[in-house]
């Protein structure tokens, strides 16, 4: 009844996402653009909130996605004119903190993990195996560079030095990326973009971070006592709530302990 009284001043509100997991295309389980895309557009259009927050736990993904994802949140914050705030839970690292530093604010737990800025290809080479147990290799290409990394034949140094452009490059759009994000906060002490990682009071000393804090006494220190939060995220679809998905999300559940493995989570 209070909001169609216009003389009367509502509570603010804060729209909260959740961005948590590995960043990649393959399924609706994984962070990806397709799927963010209409929660992002509704949590930024509805109700006019007086900012975003982004609940962040992920050690990363697909550069592409992380970039997708976090170039609709910065085009949605500049054409709402809205403030955003990401707070890390576990880890925001890699990908994820590319999706972190989409954000105007950072903070974390004292025991967040954060950085990672750099990019990883991993691999494996079966070619001994496969000559041991008598399999032959047979690849037909046009193109010479169509077979790079195949690692089901011996290791070339020029798909090697191939490889290692792409990884530069994308380490480059990080860097940049990084750079925009947190202009004029970032120590000149360190080389903050070698893929280490640091919790969250060594981050704040290099700029990384804007501080310690967790997600409700901030917005209530922000914005008050009564501030309300309302909560979005990616739905599940009506094939995977039945289960007919469940190997592929039993792969995906692998994959993606896996990924925070890495991180001693």
């Amino acid at each position: 009844m209070k909001r169609w009284i216009p003389f009367l001043k509502s509570e603010p509100t804060v729209a909260v996402v959740r961005l948590s997991g590995v960043i990649g295309p393959q399924s609706r389980s994984a962070l990806n653009d397709a799927t963010l895309a209409p929660v992002l557009e509704k949590a930024f259009g509805k109700g006019k909130p007086v900012a975003v927050a982004l609940e962040i736990n992920s050690p990363g993904g697909s550069p592409v996605q992380s970039s997708l994802i976090g170039a609709q949140i910065r085009r949605l914050a500049t054409e709402k004119n809205i403030p955003v705030i990401a707070f890390v839970e576990d880890v925001a690292a890699s990908g994820g903190y590319w999706l972190a530093a989409a954000a105007d604010e950072i903070y974390a737990d004292p025991s967040s993990v954060v950085g990672s800025i750099g990019v990883i290809s991993a691999s494996f080479g079966a070619h001994e195996f496969i000559k041991d147990h008598g399999v032959e290799r047979r690849v037909h290409t046009a193109g010479k560079s169509k077979s790079m990394l195949d690692p089901f034949r011996p290791e070339q140094p020029e798909d090697v030095a191939r490889l290692k452009t792409l990884l530069e490059d994308i380490h480059e759009n990080f860097i940049d990326h990084v750079k925009a994000r947190r202009d004029g906060k970032l120590t000149d002490a360190q080389d903050l973009f070698t893929g280490e990682i640091w919790l969250a009071k060594r981050a704040t000393e290099l700029g990384l971070i804007d501080g310690i804090g967790h997600l409700q006494p901030l917005l209530k220190e922000r914005f008050g006592e009564k501030v309300k939060l309302r909560r979005y995220g990616a739905k599940k679809g009506l094939l995977s709530r039945f289960g007919v998905q469940l190997v592929h999300d039993a792969v995906h559940g692998i994959e993606e302990r896996a990924a925070f493995a890495r991180f001693g989570l």
